[in-house]
């Protein structure tokens, strides 16, 4: 795949070095020859010295024929100017974008090809805060990630010594969780995955990740911290 990262920043240049150890084509554009300098001695990708929005920069950079535009420069007017141009001249099939300000965020109708053509919006303020909502709202999880447009969510809470997750079989979870839909996905432990089985036992600080539709998610919460307090006794087998 042809792919053209504009900013050679610490965000373009990690994708950079991920996506040319994935066999792309990958050119960085930056007005940083120090930085274009750097990358290009370590990776096996091409640089352009220049300003990342203009369009003569964008062609000498092989816009023309890419498959991808990856606008992360420090500049949200820059990266907004670029998916447009790569857009109107070059046809450029997918254009992602860092937008960091909050006031371009919240006008969503500014963000179409009918506006201001950008596919994917990256935005990594608007990430952590959604991220410790989401914390905040489901308190005891040590992380919550949204799949399928938000319709599933994936809880991941920590088996503690002394609960009654620990030292209990997955498949006798389901009978003290009756009036929740939810299944256990994944178990790390000690940093490795782990593939649950129903005979899968848990173990004190494993991180068990658990899956559901979005409108059960608290109801799962609220049955693991049940499970999970120290002075409740419940027999799970």
């Amino acid at each position: 795949m042809k792919i053209i990262i504009l900013g050679a920043g610490q965000v373009g240049s990690s994708l950079a070095e991920n996506l040319a150890s994935e066999a792309n084509d990958i050119t960085v554009i930056d007005t940083d020859t120090v930085k274009l300098r750097e990358l290009q001695d370590r990776l096996d990708i091409r640089t352009v010295t220049g300003h990342a929005s203009h369009p003569n920069i964008l062609r000498r950079a092989g816009a023309e024929d890419a498959d991808m535009l990856i606008a992360v420069t420090n500049s949200d007017e820059i990266n907004m100017v670029a998916c447009q141009v790569a857009y109107t001249l070059f046809r450029t099939p997918t254009k992602i974008g860092r937008i960091r300000a909050t006031q371009y965020l919240i006008k969503n109708r500014l963000f179409s090809d009918d506006s201001i053509p950008i596919d994917v919006l990256i935005s990594p303020e608007q990430l952590v805060t959604n991220y410790i909502r989401r914390l905040i709202e489901h308190p005891g999880a040590l992380q919550v990630l949204d799949f399928a447009d938000g319709k599933v969510q994936l809880v991941a809470v920590k088996a503690y010594y002394g609960g009654l997750l620990v030292g209990q079989e997955i498949r006798y979870l389901k009978q003290h969780m009756p009036s929740v839909d939810t299944r256990v996905a994944a178990i790390f432990r000690r940093d490795r995955p782990i593939t649950p089985e129903g005979s899968t036992v848990i173990e004190a600080d494993d991180e068990v990740f658990f899956i559901a539709a979005n409108n059960n998610i608290r109801a799962v919460m609220s049955e693991l911290r049940r499970l999970e307090h120290p002075y409740r006794s419940i027999n799970l087998t």
